[in-house]
């Protein structure tokens, strides 16, 4: 009974409308039609069965009629095909399973056949079948079933290939744990294939083994050379199984040698709705950086965010977006993003709106010059943390408007840090670059005038403030430059690339630091949670990067060679810049934190009266746009600040002639 409902639903399935061939769209046959070619090449291989048997000169049993034998198999095999349902499922995506269920209905079919002929040699005392043919159908027929699904899965790959005109790429996987198993498995399945695995690399030895019936070789040499042996053109990373120093060397290694990289996320984050292929990215520059990435704790930021009112300015910026991204993480009570570009801004409430449904989020167009309508805002919300990451940063840009810079940078800072003082914001928590470290260009020299302003407001409220509950806890971030970020080296290094070249670099010598955004971001929380007030965190952004090796090896990531494909040209440096950055002054000191990516620089603390009224006589002159007389006035405030290749350099002279005879008078007096 139990079989005939079975057989029954079958059947139903196998001709419902679902499977109604419609030849205008024929990506795929109905099951019935699969059916019927399985039927077909089940006859052709009962007559090759007798076929074969006569040529060995064996003579089927008279028992019953050929016509009866051959009735009696095919209907026992279409049983079975029913009952397995080899006939569902995709043939140009048959997998083991597939030939599985064709084993078992094959296997059935000679069980039941032999069965049968056991049952008619006691009842009848002769045999219906000869053995032999039995067992030459289940080979002939399981064979020609499963072939049948081959070929077609085969014939559909090598059309896909070709219709893309698309090369596989021989790859080898790095590692042998089961990610790097997981990985190779779903390539090796993925139809169009896109990479052919050709083996693993491991770094234990690995004598003669074997995985998915592809070597795996110790990789006691370089990268390179194993990957030859096999004849590999590229490597795979599965997750995260080399630390940053293997990871580096064996990049390095590849990128020398012209052999492709990809990295592939680990498979618990593969996306069930991205192609496996589009799931392995080609290196990004990121990953070059020769260091761990940096892990922070997230109790002290859940602290410190969630269920408060956050402000970040400048949250439509490539730093600002993402602070704004990782404060929403830590669900805030409500979160205002402030920023003068109306397009960003727009780009990020679209995001965040379908993230983070279910945060209050204000968007505010303001420019943070505007202290009225700022006013407004601080009256408007009880702010309780601002991050504040407006500014102007590009350094040629602002050496050709200094007054510009002053006005947002220093002006901007400086009316948001007073509004926080009224308002008694808790935490302000300002992003600097290590540009403002003895600053060669006006763009670093209003972020440190900028930091000067906040460190001094702090310390000037922990003498006039008695409720020391009320005091804003000012805290300056600093670190260089930012993988990614708008305006950045590495989105103008791939633009150039894609659009064939050249290159270009400012001097062959030049160096920075670089850190990843997100990196970056969370270390400003972290500093923000942390910070006590008047402090300036500096980070651990690892070995400073040459600005030549990282054109190069961009250029090798894209598949180019560099100077052969892609030119790489010297420019000159670029006005206000220069060879390297510092995180330190020379008058500097470290502290650690309880984190050892993040130290406290103990910088020289200015009274907060003559910061001030320096500030207001910098930013006077910016407003009626002297520029001499502004940058005059900010080296004043800043001796470090130094001009490199610019047009301010001869004011050093005369600022280094102002301060050399008031230190005279003052030694006569």
């Amino acid at each position: 009974m139990y079989m005939k409902s079975k057989l029954r639903n079958a059947i139903e399935k196998l001709f419902s409308e679902e499977n109604k061939l419609d030849i205008r769209n024929i990506r795929y046959l109905p099951r019935w039609a699969v059916l019927a070619i399985d039927m077909f090449l089940v006859t052709c291989s009962l007559f090759l069965t007798y076929i074969l048997l006569k040529d060995l000169n064996i003579v089927p049993l008279k028992t019953i009629n050929v016509t009866q034998q051959i009735a009696l198999v095919m209907g026992v095999n279409f049983i079975y095909l029913l009952l397995f349902k080899t006939y569902a499922g995709l043939i140009r995506h048959s997998s083991y399973m597939d030939a599985l269920k064709l084993f078992f209905a094959s296997a059935s079919t000679f069980s039941t056949l032999l069965i049968i002929n056991i049952i008619c040699l006691i009842a009848m005392k002769n045999k219906i079948f000869i053995t032999t043919g039995l067992i030459l159908f289940l080979f002939i027929s399981f064979s020609a079933l499963f072939l049948f699904r081959l070929s077609v899965k085969q014939l559909y790959e090598y059309f896909k290939i070709a219709q893309q005109e698309e090369e596989l790429i021989k790859a080898v996987i790095v590692g042998v744990d089961d990610g790097a198993i997981s990985i190779a498995a779903a390539l090796d399945i993925e139809h169009p294939q896109r990479f052919k695995i050709q083996g693993f690399a491991s770094a234990r030895q690995n004598k003669n083994l074997r995985i998915l019936g592809k070597p795996v070789l110790e990789m006691n040499d370089s990268i390179s050379k194993l990957t030859r042996k096999l004849d590999a053109q590229a490597i795979i990373f599965s997750g995260n199984t080399l630390n940053a120093e293997e990871r580096y060397g064996l990049v390095k290694d590849c990128l020398e040698n012209d052999i492709k990289v990809f990295n592939s996320p680990l498979v618990i984050n593969w996306s069930d709705n991205i192609k496996v292929t589009d799931q392995l990215k080609s290196l990004q520059i990121e990953d070059l950086l020769n260091r761990e990435p940096i892990v922070l704790n997230d109790k002290n930021k859940q602290s410190q965010i969630s269920n408060k009112t956050i402000l970040v300015t400048g949250g439509a910026g490539s730093i600002g977006s993402e602070i704004v991204r990782q404060v929403a993480a830590y669900k805030p009570k409500r979160l205002i993003i402030l920023d003068q570009a109306e397009s960003p801004l727009h780009a990020i409430q679209l995001e965040l709106r379908e993230k983070y449904s279910d945060i209050d989020i204000s968007f505010v167009i303001c420019d943070v010059v505007n202290r009225e309508r700022l006013e407004v805002l601080f009256k408007k919300f009880k702010i309780d943390v601002i991050y504040h990451a407006a500014a102007y940063k590009h350094v040629p840009l602002m050496e050709d408007n200094p007054s510009e810079a002053i006005h947002t940078n220093i002006l901007g800072t400086k009316q948001l840090a007073d509004l926080a003082t009224e308002h008694s914001v808790g935490h302000f928590v300002m992003v600097s670059t290590d540009k403002a470290v003895n600053p060669s260009n006006v763009m670093g020299a209003s972020k440190r005038a900028a930091e000067m302003y906040v460190q001094s407001l702090y310390f000037e409220q922990k003498e006039l403030v008695t409720d020391q509950r009320k005091i804003t806890k000012f805290i300056t971030t600093r670190f260089g430059n930012v993988l990614g970020s708008n305006g950045s080296v590495v989105p103008l290094f791939k633009k150039q690339i894609e659009s064939g070249g050249p290159v270009t670099i400012t001097h062959p010598d030049i160096i920075r630091y670089f850190m990843t955004i997100p990196e970056a971001c969370q270390l400003v929380l972290e500093a923000g949670a942390m910070g006590k007030g008047g402090e300036i965190f500096i980070f651990d952004m690892g070995e400073p990067v040459k600005i030549m090796d990282l054109a190069e090896k961009m250029i090798k990531l894209a598949g180019h060679t560099p100077n052969e494909d892609i030119d790489i040209k010297i420019t000159g440096l670029r006005p206000g810049e220069k060879l390297y950055e510092e995180l330190l002054s020379d008058k500097s000191k470290t502290l650690p934190t309880h984190h050892d990516k993040i130290m406290i620089s103990e910088d020289e603390t200015k009274e907060f009266h003559f910061v001030n009224e320096s500030i207001k006589e910098i930013i006077c002159a910016a407003t009626k746009n002297e520029n001499n007389k502004t940058v005059t006035r900010l080296k004043q405030l800043i001796p470090e600040f130094k001009s490199n290749n610019s047009e301010f350099e001869i004011l050093d002279i005369t600022v280094d002639s102002e301060n050399s005879f008031e230190d005279d008078l003052e030694n006569i007096v």
